[in-house]
This record gives structure tokens, C-alpha cells and sequence, in this order.
């Protein structure tokens, strides 16, 4: 297995004002393909910084990143945005689903941007949200679903491009522990049967101990990695 993503030399700057805020700092990273990374570090470590420059939600100021040989540092906007459609799903703490439609349309979303015909799109939410466990809940909408099953559904629609890497920003983060379970125990499954490679964000040691290692940041600079059994 070779590596899906390497990150050379990168650093990241933010302007505030006249004042220059150096988020990241010379990192080299190397994530193998399958691999499930958790990113941990104190709030402000940059730990969220460089999961969106691999999901190409940003660039970085300095650097190259390749994401399957792809160098996405180079893409302009557009592009990227085709980029991130076809090989990356998201992610977030807080589902970001849309109230008004099902967990199946909600799921479709990111389909719309593919030239797949209305039925084929049904047909591939349906088979992600089964794979999530919550195909009795396809006509739900988002308000009758407790804070775990919208998770799932989240993941559902992360997943069903059927992308090589998924990237979450404290996917448990306002989840009970159960539910937190639920939702790693199906990343873990989805990295372990489904060959995706996972980046995860959290600062919840247990959640960590479900991927395979965890490389913690400090101050936008990676200080150590521990591998997990």
C-alpha cells in the first residue's frame, strides 16, 4: 500500500489585520492509503487547520500537498471544488443536515453534482445509509432522528460518492458516549472493510484509540505518534 497523502514542507499563515498568525509550521506528513489518523492537540495546535488543507477546504501558504498523486496546492477554485466532490467526504461535529429534506435526500445531496440519473441516485443513498445501519429511517427527517442517527446519516452522505478519504472534524464531539461508539465503531468498520482512509480530528483520547494511530500537534508543528495495537 503506498501513501494517499503527502504533505511537504507546508505551512499555513492567516493576515489579522496587519498581524501575521503562523497556524502551521514547516509540516511533512505522510498518510498511508487505509490508514485511520487521528489528529489530536490543544485548541489552537492547527490540528483543524491541516484537516481542511488535506480535504482541500484550504490552501496553504507554503508547501506542496498530494492527495493520490494528485498535487492539490496547484488547483484553482473550481477545480478543487471538483476535486473535493469526487475523492473526499466531510465530516463535521454538527451534521450540517438540511432540515426539510429526509435522511435519503439529504444523503442525495452530494449526487446532485454528478450526472447520475434521478433513480441511480436513490439507489446509492439507499445503499449508504443501509451500510450506516438506518435504511428503516430513509424517510426521517433530521429533527426525528436522535443526535447519533444524524451523525450516521451525515457519514452516509460523506460516503456515498464513494470517496478514498474521508475526513471528520470531531465527528463525536456532541454526541453521548453510546452514540459516539456507534458513530466510531461504523468509521472503524468503514476503514477496515471498506479500504476507506480516514483522518479524524478530536480531542477525545477514547475516540482516538479507534484509529490505527494518533499524531498529536503543538503550536502548528507535529511533536510525536503513537500507533495503536
Amino acid at each position: 500500500m503506498g501513501n494517499l497523502v503527502e504533505i511537504r514542507n507546508v505551512s499555513k499563515v492567516y493576515e489579522r489585520g496587519k498581524q501575521k498568525v503562523e497556524v502551521l509550521h514547516h509540516v511533512d506528513l505522510d498518510i498511508a492509503q487505509g490508514d485511520f489518523l487521528a489528529l489530536m492537540g490543544p485548541s489552537g495546535s492547527g490540528k483543524t487547520t491541516l484537516l481542511n488543507l488535506i480535504g482541500g477546504l484550504d490552501s496553504p501558504s507554503d508547501g506542496s500537498i498530494a492527495v493520490g498523486g494528485a498535487r492539490i496546492d496547484k488547483l484553482g477554485q473550481g477545480a478543487l471544488a471538483k476535486w473535493r466532490a469526487a475523492n473526499v467526504g466531510f465530516v463535521f461535529q454538527f451534521y450540517n443536515l438540511l432540515p426539510m429534506l429526509s435522511a435519503q435526500k439529504n444523503v442525495e445531496l452530494p449526487l446532485l453534482l454528478t450526472k447520475l440519473s434521478a433513480a441511480q441516485r436513490k439507489k446509492n443513498a439507499s445503499v449508504a445509509l443501509q451500510l450506516v445501519g438506518l435504511a428503516d429511517r430513509a424517510s426521517h427527517r433530521p429533527t426525528e432522528l436522535s443526535g447519533g442517527q444524524q451523525q450516521r446519516v451525515a457519514i452516509a452522505r460523506a460516503i456515498v460518492s464513494d470517496p478514498s478519504l474521508l475526513v471528520c472534524d470531531e465527528p463525536t464531539g456532541d454526541l453521548d458516549r453510546q452514540s459516539a461508539e456507534d458513530v466510531l465503531g461504523l468509521l472503524q468498520t468503514l476503514n477496515r472493510e471498506h479500504g476507506k482512509t480516514i483522518v479524524m480530528v478530536t480531542h477525545d483520547p477514547k475516540a482516538a484509540e479507534y484509529a490505527r494511530q494518533t499524531l498529536h500537534l503543538d503550536k502548528g508543528t507535529l511533536v510525536e505518534q503513537s500507533a495503536h495495537a
